[in-house]
């Protein structure tokens, strides 16, 4: 099996990341262009084949209207262990910031959630196994490229993970309509896991029952509920901005 990356900059972001690519195909006659450039010097340091081929070959291969004449064949990207993820922030030495997705099932959310997390310094992100959005290609698109940084573990049961967040000394947050403190008010400066519930569902309750503590995103508006997307990235750059000050 094998991914089909498509556009000019998901193309080069996947190049970047050193993710193993097998070949790329350029539509014959694309006007020459920085972006163009960038992706046959990146193959040729690689030693990525880069094929031209006709349009036509390109948007049959192609699952979206982006393709903007350029398609990689990528291999799928991994999963890492609970245990690993739990590791990445001591290999960089600073205090733990994971985010849990407690049954995100949009794809274009989940890349979403990873181009934040990716941006703001989080460590890793887990999913669950069943019932969510995985890692695809449908994602690695959504996350402009993000994916093939942000590791990510996929578990059985968030509410299990949550609990060995906490044997590891690590505050676990959920984000959800009946928390008691609003969002900005909690302290992120401590190891921190910031859990994201589904969309329309929430947290669940056994989630929520494992929590640390449980937090809101107050509003003002006749809409009750935000994008889980967006409710993710207020969080992770409140956490960002609390680290940075």
């Amino acid at each position: 099996m094998q991914f089909i990356i498509e556009g000019r900059n998901p193309v080069i972001e996947l190049l970047k990341s050193g993710h193993p690519v097998t070949k790329i195909l350029l539509a014959e006659g694309t006007r020459p262009s920085d972006s163009i450039s960038e992706v046959i010097r990146l193959a040729k340091a690689r030693n990525i084949a880069v094929e031209r081929v006709s349009r036509h070959l390109i948007d049959d291969q192609s699952t979206t209207e982006t393709n903007q004449g350029v398609i990689a064949y990528a291999a799928p990207k991994d999963y890492v262990s609970l245990d690993d993820l739990m590791e990445v922030s001591a290999q960089r030495k600073e205090l733990a910031l994971y985010v849990i997705l407690d049954g995100i099932e949009d794809p274009q959310n989940l890349g979403s959630i990873l181009r934040t997390a990716n941006a703001s310094g989080v460590h890793g992100v887990i999913i669950r196994e069943r019932r969510a959005a995985g890692l695809t290609a449908a994602v690695a698109r959504a996350s402009a490229g993000a994916m093939w940084y942000v590791p990510v573990a996929a578990v059985s049961s968030i509410a299990d993970a949550v609990d060995t967040f906490k044997k590891k000394n690590v505050w676990v947050t959920g984000i959800d309509r009946g928390g008691k403190e609003e969002y900005t008010r909690m302290d992120y400066k401590s190891p921190s896991a910031i859990v994201i519930g589904s969309e329309g569902k929430g947290l669940s309750e056994l989630v929520k029952k494992r929590c640390d503590f449980l937090a809101s995103i107050p509003m003002r508006g006749q809409i009750t509920s935000l994008n889980a997307s967006v409710a993710a990235a207020l969080v992770m750059y409140e956490a960002f901005r609390q680290r940075s000050a």
